[in-house]
């Protein structure tokens, strides 16, 4: 018996119970996700589970209440000596206030792709974020802009707020719609060739900055140090 007959073999035997007449779609399949009971979201292990797994990816990862974000922002543009950046349309005003109006792109009309190669970065929020996977996503809502603003620029700052945060992907997706141009970003772009030599940068923003608001502060897990 070769290999072929082997799994037709199995098919058969694992079939053998059913009625001959009984198609697939007689049989109803319960396709929901379950979340396994993971923590609620928001919740302070969700939150402590992202940042540690953004900074296992390379990513920068801070803490900031409500009244510090734009303070962080305004600091975390600067420290990268970044001449503009570009703000898509929705982006809370009040987060961008740190920033001097002379540095701020807008996206409309859109900017070709040549003038974003040429900023500094992009500075946008998320639609949810996944900790098991430490993901940010993006779905061109507000605050997000179009895809190509967080994927040619080379440093991409995410403001997210804990109640983003899920602990896993079927939760996530749940908040999700597949309709809309959807953008899972984990950590720095990164790649490597066939001899495992490791280069940022390739496909996406070479640094991730992630600014993530709690009010009050999610205090540090000290299980994880040592």
């Amino acid at each position: 018996m070769n290999a072929r007959d082997d799994v037709l073999a199995r098919v058969r035997h694992a079939l053998a119970d059913v009625p001959d007449g009984e198609r697939p779609e007689d049989v109803p399949v319960d396709r929901r996700y379950s979340a396994g009971g993971t923590p609620p979201a928001g919740s302070a292990d969700v939150v402590r589970l992202l940042v540690e797994r953004l900074a296992d990816y390379g990513a920068s990862v801070r803490l900031v209440t409500a009244g510090q974000v734009a303070a962080a922002v305004a600091r975390a543009v600067s420290a990268r000596d970044a001449r503009s950046v570009v703000v898509p349309r929705g982006f809370p005003p009040q987060w961008q206030a740190g920033l001097a109006a002379e540095r701020v792109l807008s996206d409309e009309p859109r900017l070709p792709v040549e003038e974003l190669d040429r900023v500094g970065g992009a500075v946008t929020t998320v639609a949810t974020a996944i900790a098991d996977t430490g993901t940010l996503v993006l779905d061109g809502g507000p605050g997000q802009g179009r895809r190509v603003l967080t994927l040619v620029p080379d440093f991409h700052l995410c403001v997210v707020r804990a109640d983003q945060i899920v602990a896993s992907v079927p939760e996530a997706l749940a908040r999700l719609d597949p309709l809309r141009p959807l953008t899972f970003v984990s950590g720095p772009s990164a790649t490597s060739d066939i001899e495992l030599d490791r280069v940022e940068g390739v496909h996406g923003p070479r640094t991730l900055e992630a600014l993530v608001i709690c009010d009050p502060l999610v205090p540090p897990d000290r299980s994880m140090e040592s």
